[in-house]
C-alpha cells in the first residue's frame, strides 16, 4: 500500500523507473501547454440553468480557451489522439475525421446511460425553494433597515479573495461520512461547484462511491458513459487536458466529473483503480474534490489520506453526533495534520433537530476539527439536481465558508 501522506509521489517514482516504452508520468503539481486541435464530441452535458449566487450545475457557458493549464477554460469537443470516446448521441464527427476508439487498444468502450432512469420522469415535480417565503421577505425587510447588506459583501469579499488564491499543485479535497445519507454528496457538490464558480483553473469532481452514488444526480449529468475505473486504463502521462476531459462530464463553470458507476448494481472501484486515476488526472485540475465511498472503506481511507483537506459529514442527530466523535478521537492518535486538516459538517435532515446544536459543536471542536452546520433547506432536502438560485441564503453562505476554510485548509498542507 502506498505511503499515506504522498502515494501519488511514489507511484510516479515507480513510474520513473519503468520500461521507457511506458512513458514518464509527470510530477503532480506539473504543468502542460494545451495545444490546439480538430474538433470532435462535445462531452455530455445536462445540467439545468443556474442563477447568480453560490454556482451550481448547469450547461457549460461557450467561450475561448486559456493557453495554459491549470488555470483557463477547456474548450469543448476536443478529440484525444489514439484515445477518442465515442460521440455522445446527438452529436458526430466533423466530415472527413473518423478517429480511432479506445476500443482499438482493448479498452472497452461503454454505452452512455441516463443518470436517472427515464421512467422515474413522471415521478419528479418541480424544484422548491430552499426557505418559505416569509423567511424571505422579513430577511429583505432587516436588509432595508439595518447595515446587514454591507457585512455580507464584506464578508463574501473576504471568502472570495481565500477561494481565489493559486495553487503551485493541485489540490485533493476528500468528503466522506461514516453511515450513508449523511450529506455526503450533497457537502461534495456545493463545495465543487463554489470552487469552480470562484476560480479560473479547472475543477473536478471524482466519484469514488460506486455503489449507486447520487453526485451525478446532485450536479444534474444526463447521461454517463466513462467511470474512474475506465479512465485509470486510458490516461497516459502524455495526453494533455483537452485529452482528459474527452472522458469527463462537462458541467458549469470549467467544471468536470468523472463518475464512479453508471448507477448499475455491483459496481466496484478497487483500490488500484483509483489510485491510478487520481495520480494520472490530479496534475490538470487546480482542485479536485472526491467523494468517498463511507468510512471505514479502503478506498476512503487512502483519500483522506491522500488529500491535503478533509470533510467529514454527519446528520445532525443523537448517533450520528456520537459516532463522528469516535472516528474524531481516533484520529487524534493519527499524524497532527490528519485531525488539523478536518472539518466536520452537521447536515440537518429535518426543520428542528432533536440536539443542542451549540453543545455538538463545542464538543466536536474539543477534538481538534473545525465545524460547520448545514441548516435544513427544503430545495437540498427534495434529492434532485442543486439548483443554487433555490437555495436558503443560509445555505448559500455556510457552503462559501466551509469552501473558503477547506479551501485555506489545503494550502497549508504540500
Amino acid at each position: 500500500m502506498p505511503n499515506e501522506d504522498n502515494w501519488q509521489g511514489d507511484v510516479l517514482r515507480d513510474l520513473r523507473a519503468g520500461a521507457p516504452a511506458q512513458g514518464a508520468q509527470q510530477g503532480p503539481g506539473a504543468q502542460q501547454p494545451v495545444q490546439p486541435s480538430a474538433q470532435g464530441p462535445a462531452p455530455a452535458t445536462g445540467v439545468p440553468p443556474q442563477a447568480p449566487g453560490i454556482p451550481g450545475p448547469a450547461a457549460p457557458q461557450p467561450g475561448p480557451a486559456q493557453g495554459h493549464v491549470p488555470q483557463g477554460q477547456v474548450p469543448q469537443g476536443h478529440v484525444p489522439q489514439g484515445h477518442v470516446p465515442q460521440p455522445a448521441p446527438g452529436h458526430g464527427y466533423p466530415q472527413g475525421q473518423q478517429p480511432a476508439a479506445p476500443g482499438a487498444r482493448g479498452v472497452r468502450t461503454p454505452d452512455s446511460r441516463p443518470a436517472v432512469d427515464k421512467n422515474l420522469a413522471g415521478a419528479v415535480r418541480g424544484p422548491r425553494r430552499g426557505e418559505p417565503f416569509a423567511a424571505r421577505a422579513v430577511r429583505a425587510v432587516r436588509r432595508t433597515v439595518s447595515s446587514s447588506a454591507a457585512r455580507e459583501v464584506a464578508e463574501a469579499t473576504r471568502a472570495a479573495e481565500m477561494l481565489q488564491q493559486p495553487v503551485t499543485t493541485g489540490r485533493q479535497i476528500a468528503v466522506t461520512s461514516i453511515r450513508g445519507g449523511a450529506g455526503k454528496s450533497t457537502v461534495a457538490a456545493l463545495l465543487g461547484t463554489t470552487y469552480a464558480h470562484y476560480r479560473q483553473d479547472p475543477v473536478l469532481f471524482v466519484e469514488a462511491d460506486p455503489a449507486l452514488g447520487s453526485l451525478p444526480v446532485r450536479l444534474g449529468a444526463e447521461t454517463l458513459r466513462w467511470t474512474t475505473g475506465d479512465v485509470a486504463d486510458i490516461v497516459e502521462p502524455q495526453m494533455s487536458l483537452l485529452d482528459i476531459t474527452g472522458y469527463l462530464v462537462q458541467l458549469r463553470d470549467n467544471a468536470w466529473l468523472l463518475p464512479g458507476s453508471q448507477g448499475q448494481i455491483g459496481a466496484m472501484l478497487d483500490l488500484r483503480s483509483y489510485e491510478r486515476a487520481m495520480v494520472a488526472l490530479r496534475r490538470y485540475f487546480g482542485v479536485t474534490v472526491v467523494d468517498c465511498e463511507t468510512l471505514p472503506a479502503e478506498v476512503a481511507r487512502v483519500a483522506l489520506s491522500a488529500s491535503q483537506a478533509r470533510v467529514l459529514t454527519t446528520p445532525a442527530t443523537l448517533d450520528g453526533v456520537a459516532s463522528t466523535y469516535a472516528v474524531l478521537q481516533w484520529m487524534q492518535g493519527l499524524p497532527p495534520h490528519v485531525i488539523a486538516g478536518t472539518v466536520v459538517v452537521l447536515t440537518e435532515q429535518a426543520p428542528h433537530s432533536g440536539i443542542d446544536l451549540t453543545e455538538a459543536v463545542r464538543t466536536l471542536q474539543a477534538t481538534g476539527a473545525a465545524v460547520h452546520v448545514l441548516s435544513y433547506d427544503r430545495h437540498l432536502a427534495a434529492g434532485g439536481p442543486i439548483r443554487t438560485e433555490l437555495l436558503a441564503h443560509s445555505t448559500r453562505k455556510t457552503a462559501i465558508r466551509l469552501a473558503a476554510e477547506v479551501f485555506q485548509l489545503s494550502q497549508k498542507r504540500h
